[in-house]
């Protein structure tokens, strides 16, 4: 079966007032060439859907779902253009010149395809390894015969990636043997500006000999009034322009003597692009290896087969809803997008590495909550790579690397939560390991949890004061590390869960006291908490507190949907209000590791109260489905024993806020990170990072077989399955609820959790033989579903109540 028919790369890449960002060009599982077009205004991935946006080329790199309101990456953009009589001197080069709209809806794509036309009838079309690509450009005779013009022309941008970050570099154009290479310094989109970053392309002309060139030249200018090009020109250099202003358009113009034709006779050109981050010559090197004959639909077609091997690993049933199937296999595929797979690519502290090398981490604060939970399902491989590329990190930098991008630094967002994606790999692959050495492993988690990190910006924490006071205190004077001294109540939360996953990691291998001392800072998240503070009839919320021990005085709505005073709640210095991107009412819900002991602290156990408190949080239209703070909010039901509110609000979450079109997504993507939130909510799945455990939730599908290439194979069937489930306001008396859970035949005792060893027993032995298991989730009506399960045990687990003790 092609499983690429069942995916819709356009979801998520609507130009919206809250966009997705996905990039829906061509691109292999985790490919570092991601090639596809450029618009020139808001588009971080390169990529969005609007008519009115003009097309400034298609570039060779990108990332997916960032919110980089300058974009990230898009270098070495190339546009095939008309040139009035064929006059080079006439020829738009420069990017206000050039741009042009595109055909409203000739943009295609699939797995390993893209292709749009501009308004010029110019067809754009890519197809891609993971290191190169095939661009095809193919023109229209009755176009250019309006401009009097019988030869194809393509600028190729030197100097203008997505944010306008050139710092310098090398072009040079080789005529005789058709090729291009051009190479520079960079910034990153997402941290210091004092990092920078190397890139190379490189692009092949002749397809084999079939194509000849004719003109060749350079060309400089700006926006300015600055435009001139020098025929048969063939090499510049250029550093940083120390005045600053805007960057120097530069690049290269090619014409073709001879062409190949399409199918109706017009004139087609067939180019070849290779990227690194080592050296032009390298990218050279990597398109031919890659794609060693000018063969557009071969490399397609291999593309193809490479996404069809990750797809096939989730297998729903034959008669699933389409639209689910469409949602399903949508976001299965964002989610082999991104990182990028940067292996003998890299360059600064990791050059010559031993260890796979990733770039795009970006950022552990969006993934470690689904993203790499959903990696570890069916991609052992992958996964340990990753894992290897944070480790490894730590290894070259001294600390785990939390938002890395654009082969730089980025920039912290809460904690540093490389830890949780590191410790999620330790607990589930702890015997098949993949490997990765677990030494080296448990080193880079303990330095984390004890090294006070000179500048937590951009890795590590602020561990000093964190000890100190047991909360990191608002106005604190840290005269020993430097970072932005905001988000502290939010910061705390996510420490105290960053210690969690380490003390996880210290009791996998026998070190009881490490993970005591872990145990006791991972309920530091308590110390965040005012009783005193009060909002919609409710008190104890996540509150600033002073070195002194006070709390503040901060209206627990603020940054949230509801507030409407336009403050800063994100990283800008403004934020002074203890928290990141969401209120204090969410962040009051966040104990992923400890919902038991947060239960006691908000109602003193009352989980009647706190149902009241979940829907009071709904009702009052506090929950915002597009950031991650929100993703484990809806799932909080499960933890006072009524699973029930939870599978009715994921329905009225899916259906309200996710959905096929290209503005199916409710925020950003990050990497997937929407997207596997939504494929575990359509899986009736939920993971707890850096345990074993999942939360059982309701299936959108009657039965699904996930492949983990490691362990085998797991079928979850819903028997009884009711497709009038599939609604946001489901009918009385739906088999919409999980009534029992049966593996290979033997009922459990909870319905609200299982966990990895049940999905693949040969985990939890070395040298295990892969095998099948069947598991049944019996689907009953509401009435018939009234907890978890007849004991305090079949509640999802809690460290407060004796959970996770073993690991």
């Amino acid at each position: 079966m092609d499983y690429t028919k069942l995916v819709n790369p356009f979801i998520g890449t609507g130009a919206t007032d809250n966009p997705g960002n996905v990039f829906p060009g061509a691109a292999i599982p985790f490919g570092m060439a991601k090639i596809g077009i450029d618009v020139d205004e808001y588009a971080p991935a390169g990529y969005n859907d609007d008519p009115q946006g003009y097309i400034r080329g298609m570039s060779l790199l990108h990332d997916s779902g960032t919110g980089s309101s300058s974009g990230s990456y898009g270098n070495f953009e190339s546009i095939p253009v008309i040139c009035s009589h064929d006059n080079f001197e006439l020829c738009p080069v420069l990017l206000d010149d050039r741009k042009r709209w595109r055909e409203p809806g000739k943009d295609k794509a699939s797995p390993g395809y893209f292709s749009t036309t501009l308004n010029n009838s110019v067809q754009l079309e890519a197809t891609s390894t993971r290191r190169a690509g095939l661009l095809r450009y193919t023109w229209s005779h009755e176009q250019l015969s309006k401009q009097n013009s019988k030869t194809p022309f393509v600028v190729f941008d030197w100097t203008d990636d997505l944010p306008g970050s050139f710092s310098g570099g090398e072009i040079d154009v080789d005529p005789v043997k058709g090729r291009i290479m051009m190479g520079g310094v960079f910034k990153s989109s997402f941290g210091s500006q004092i990092y920078s970053y190397n890139a190379y392309s490189c692009f092949d002309l002749l397809a084999e000999g079939k194509q000849e060139i004719d003109f060749y030249g350079l060309f400089r200018g700006d926006r300015y009034g600055s435009d001139y090009k020098v025929p048969k020109a063939t090499t510049a250099k250029q550093v940083k322009n120390q005045m600053g202003g805007q960057i120097a358009q530069q690049g290269a113009l090619i014409s073709w003597k001879t062409t190949q034709k399409d199918g109706k006779g017009n004139p087609q050109v067939l180019i070849r692009a290779g990227v690194s981050y080592v050296s032009a010559k390298q990218a050279c090197q990597n398109a031919e290896s890659e794609i060693p004959q000018f063969d557009f639909a071969a490399v397609e077609n291999q593309s193809k087969a490479m996404w069809n091997d990750k797809l096939r690993r989730l297998q729903i049933a034959n008669d699933s809803d389409p639209t689910i199937a469409e949602l399903i296999y949508s976001s299965y595929y964002r989610s082999f997008l991104s990182p990028n797979n940067a292996t003998l690519e890299t360059q600064g502290a990791f050059a010559g590495t031993a260890y796979p090398y990733f770039d795009g981490l970006y950022c552990s604060w969006d993934t470690f909550r689904t993203f790499h939970p959903m990696l570890s399902l069916t991609s052992p491989d992958d996964y340990s790579q990753i894992v290897e590329t944070y480790i490894d990190g730590w290894r070259k930098l001294g600390y785990i690397p939390e938002c890395r991008a654009n082969n730089v630094p980025g920039i912290t967002q809460g904690g540093s939560d490389g830890t949780n994606i590191i410790s999620d790999f330790a607990v589930k692959y702890r015997n098949a390991r993949q490997g990765v050495n677990f030494d080296d492993l448990y080193k880079a988690l303990y330095d984390d949890a004890t090294t006070n990190s000179i500048e937590w910006t951009s890795g590590g924490r602020q561990i000093g004061v964190y000890e100190e006071y047991g909360y990191i205190p608002f106005e604190v004077y840290d005269r020993t590390t430097t970072g932005r001294q905001n988000r502290e109540s939010s910061r705390l939360l996510e420490y105290c869960f960053n210690d969690f996953g380490i003390r996880n990691v210290a009791l996998l291998l026998g070190k009881e006291e490490d993970a005591q001392r872990w145990s006791n800072r991972s309920l530091f998240y308590k110390n965040a908490f005012d009783k005193n503070t009060k909002s919609f009839g409710f008190d104890t919320f996540v509150q600033r507190r002073y070195p002194n021990g006070t709390f503040g005085n901060i209206d627990p709505i603020t940054c949230s949907p509801i507030d409407m005073a336009g403050h800063y709640c994100s990283l800008q210095q403004e934020n002074n209000f203890s928290i990141y991107e969401s209120s204090s009412w969410e962040y009051s819900l966040f104990a992923p590791h400890d919902f038991a002991g947060l239960i006691k602290l908000l109602t003193n156990g009352d989980k009647t109260h706190f149902i009241k408190r979940l829907e009071t949080f709904f009702a009052k239209q506090l929950y915002y489905s597009g950031n991650e703070p929100s993703f484990q909010t809806p799932i909080a039901y499960h933890y006072a024993n009524s699973p029930t509110h939870s599978v009715d609000r994921i329905r009225k979450i899916v259906y309200t806020d996710f959905n096929t079109t290209n503005a199916g997504l409710p925020g950003n993507d990050d990497n997937a990170a929407m997207a596997t939130l939504l494929l575990f909510h359509l899986l009736g799945l939920y993971p707890v990072p850096s345990t074993r455990e999942f939360l059982i939730t309701s299936p959108f599908v009657p039965h699904y077989t996930l492949t983990n290439t490691l362990f085998g194979t797991v079928t979850v069937t819903a028997n009884n399955f009711d497709k009038s489930s599939l609604n946001k306001d489901m009918p009385n008396n739906v088999r919409a609820y999980v009534k029992s859970v049966s593996i290979n035949g033997k009922q459990q005792s909870s319905r609200c959790k299982l966990f990895f060893d049940d999905l693949f027993p040969a985990a939890a032995t070395q040298n295990a033989k892969p095998g099948h298991v069947d598991i049944v989730f019996e689907m009953a009506t509401k009435d018939q579903v009234t907890d978890c399960g007849s004991s305090a045990g079949d509640l999802p687990s809690s460290m407060s109540t004796g959970g996770f003790d073993i690991f």
